[in-house]
């Protein structure tokens, strides 16, 4: 039932509340996923010092197509009085304080330098490889069935301080 509402209300944020530009290339995968990071913001609690300023979300190593539809989704939105910023790391050096940072693919061979760099800082870890739940990522992209899911590791979550709602847990694939 909870899953049915999530992707419910997912496909009414795609098709009712939000106005996607064509990006150069249509990245189906990119919007999926970007539409899952937004909604996860409504599902997980960030810790008061997290509360102000702009809510940061930063790619690191590229996805432009990632970018783009995140920067699409969240223009006009705000998570309480915080505005959306949507950035892009090339470097562990440009990792700043975020407070979600999505590793695609491609950049998971430095999953140790990434935990290091945000080690004590309130930042959940989203990553899209097999196996990331298990070595330090909170979430992680999967194709089950040929449908979009995400692995949830709350213990990883817990770690960075970041209190995780029953509704988003009971969506997941739990991983430990």
């Amino acid at each position: 039932m909870k899953r049915t509402l999530f992707l419910i209300a997912a496909f009414i944020l795609i098709s009712s509340g939000f106005s996607f530009q064509q990006p150069a290339k249509d990245d189906t995968n990119a919007r999926v996923k970007a539409v899952f990071l937004y909604s996860f913001t409504k599902y997980i609690e960030w810790p008061d010092n997290y509360q102000e300023g702009n809510f940061v979300i930063t790619v690191y190593g590229g996805s432009a197509s990632l970018i783009t539809e995140l920067k699409n989704i969240t223009s006009t939105k705000t998570l309480g009085t915080q505005k959306f910023e949507i950035k892009s790391a090339s470097s562990i050096d440009a990792i700043g304080k975020t407070h979600i940072l999505v590793i695609p693919q491609e950049s998971t061979y430095k999953i140790n330098e990434i935990l290091a760099r945000i080690k004590g800082k309130s930042t959940l870890l989203v990553t899209e490889k097999s196996g990331m739940a298990k070595q330090g990522s909170a979430i992680n992209f999967v194709v089950v069935d040929n449908k979009q899911k995400f692995e949830l590791n709350k213990s990883n979550a817990e770690r960075y301080n970041l209190k995780v709602s029953s509704n988003l847990s009971s969506l997941a694939i739990a991983v430990e």
